[in-house]
């Protein structure tokens, strides 16, 4: 058993992190006979100062849930496009400090590294708990939602009007994915204070600035 050395009171008296839970100078009497109060021991630092973040109702927000339902951001970006680009990923499981993902390529553009991004997300995720992916990437969550990229498939990678279909070599790797998994597209309004919209745009940046880019092999092989 973990024993828990900070603790954590995000309502109370006066809320902070403690090192303590009993005696004048702990946890016990910010919490003790306080309506609605929120705490929680934790066996690190970083937990700790995670579960007094502020959070929202409302799951593009960031908030951790209590149904198990585990939350994605996803972002993806190329200077130029076409040009350098990266993707950027946060995994938010129920608990846990946020998981961070992100990667680079030389030459790429926009649509492919907002389908890097979700596909990074999904095959850094293992077991059957539901999954809300959030992306502002039109692109990415209307094609998934309203069944486009099924279809291309399923019409030998063409669209309604019988043009060819883009990106189509990451577009059967996130299908592929999206069979095995239990996921949910969001779209939310990029540049917007959503907090995890934002630092997964931070990581795109830091990716593309990081050097080491990778080849990304699909450009240039498929209709892009």
């Amino acid at each position: 058993m973990v024993n828990k050395k900070y603790y954590a009171v995000r309502r109370g008296r006066h809320p902070g992190i403690y090192r303590q839970w009993f005696g004048p100078e702990g946890a016990q009497v910010q919490v003790a006979g306080f309506p609605g109060a929120e705490y929680k021991g934790f066996g690190s630092l970083e937990e700790a100062e995670y579960f007094m973040r502020p959070h929202e109702n409302n799951d593009a927000q960031g908030r951790t849930r209590d149904d198990g339902v585990i939350l994605v951001f996803t972002d993806g970006g190329a200077l130029g496009n076409p040009g350098p680009g990266g993707f950027g990923v946060v995994i938010l499981e129920p608990d846990c400090p946020p998981r961070e993902l992100c990667g680079g390529f030389e030459l790429t553009t926009n649509n492919r590294m907002e389908l890097m991004g979700g596909i990074a997300a999904l095959e850094a995720l293992t077991g059957n708990q539901a999954i809300i992916l959030h992306s502002d990437s039109r692109y990415l969550v209307d094609a998934v939602n309203k069944g486009w990229a099924r279809s291309w498939r399923r019409k030998g990678w063409r669209k309604s009007n019988g043009t060819p279909a883009l990106n189509i070599d990451l577009w059967a790797r996130l299908l592929d994915l999206l069979e095995k998994r239990n996921v949910r597209f969001k779209w939310v309004k990029g540049h917007a204070g959503n907090v995890w919209n934002e630092r997964c745009d931070q990581l795109v940046h830091a990716a593309i600035a990081g050097g080491g880019l990778a080849v990304d092999e699909g450009y240039g092989q498929s209709p892009v």
